[in-house]
């Protein structure tokens, strides 16, 4: 099936391009290994702290090391810096590689003597050249930053001895982008209609959980907000029911974003709720799609990968094409100083 807006053969070299960094992210991860470290601290901000939070959730069930996910911006400001010390490991990441609450964090951590690591587009940004170790790659779709965020996080663990299964995931990687195009033909239709029914209401919430609340914030904000100026509400599938419920009514749309992981229950709940009061509930569930040569037990891990496709990949394109409102405009986003 023809994808709108979708130019088969670089998706599929890029994809190629991120997984030959697999030995580059390993060396880096090894190289944190070998130095010791007590506690890991991610610096992101936007949509590349929602791309690390799935990678937190997951390392959660794995290890007891303490793992911090601070926004940049807060960090700068905030009193209590305690848990960043010379034992920590700071990872960071920017495709652009100029993002600024990133870098001043960046500064901030070097100041105080603590070795940051990262991954952006190339070896020219501002980032690259305050990093301590650097992994360089210009694509910039979504499902390659989970990629090389998965294989530093799960190699450190399994460097710990906490994740033993990371050899097997990293070689089934091989196959996700492969499957990632067969799910993008498959929801296409989808797509093209749920953007026809939805792209011009005037408030759509968004509800997910777990592994793929992060996923699920970074499309409302950063793609329909940011990029469509489409007037969205996020939230936890948990906290739905202390609050948002009240604004549901008969013709407001909801998007239930439904997980496989343990919080897939919390999802269940806002669906049988939501079943009852609107006539416009649209559920994403990535049970629905097979990935093929993965094996179960990495379902979840790859799932941030799948609704990232269907949404942030597909569904976006096609809110552009009813909105009449490019992907690539901004009136004030990096237009000028705030």
């Amino acid at each position: 099936m023809a994808l709108r807006n979708f130019n088969l053969e670089k998706y599929l070299k890029d994809g190629a391009n991120t997984y030959a960094q697999r030995a580059n992210i390993e060396a880096m991860a090894d190289h944190v290994s070998e130095k010791g470290f007590d506690n890991l601290v991610i610096l992101g901000i936007g949509g590349t702290w929602a791309e690390w939070y799935p990678v937190v959730k997951v390392m959660e069930h794995y290890t007891k090391l303490p793992v911090h996910l601070e926004n940049a911006a807060e960090i700068l400001v905030k009193a209590d810096k305690d848990f960043l010390t010379e034992s920590s490991c700071v990872v960071t990441a920017s495709a652009s590689g100029d993002t600024k609450e990133i870098l001043q964090a960046v500064k901030m951590v070097k100041g105080m003597g603590i070795p940051v690591y990262g991954f952006t587009k190339n070896a020219e940004t501002p980032l690259a050249k305050l990093l301590t170790e650097a992994v360089y790659n210009p694509c910039g779709d979504c499902e390659d930053s989970y990629l090389m965020y998965f294989m530093f996080a799960l190699r450190l663990l399994c460097n710990r001895g906490e994740y033993e299964d990371y050899p097997r995931w990293a070689d089934q990687m091989k196959n996700v982008h492969k499957n990632l195009v067969r799910i993008r033909e498959e929801f296409e239709p989808r797509a093209k209609e749920l953007a026809q029914k939805y792209a011009k209401e005037p408030y759509t919430m968004f509800v997910g959980s777990g592994v793929l609340w992060g996923e699920t914030y970074l499309f409302s904000m950063c793609i329909l907000e940011e990029m469509q100026w489409v007037r969205t509400k996020s939230v936890t599938s948990a906290d739905f029911f202390h609050g948002p419920l009240e604004l549901v009514e008969k013709d407001v749309p909801l998007f239930l974003v439904k997980g496989e992981d343990e919080y897939r229950e919390l999802d269940e709940r806002v669906e049988r709720f939501a079943k009852t009061v609107t006539d416009k509930l649209e559920v994403f569930d990535t049970k629905a799609f097979d990935l093929e040569g993965i094996d179960d037990d990495f379902r979840v891990i790859c799932s941030p990968m799948i609704i990232t496709a269907i949404l942030t990949e597909r569904l976006a394109v096609h809110y552009e094409l009813v909105t009449g409102h490019s992907l690539q405009f901004r009136r004030y986003y990096r237009q000028f100083d705030y």
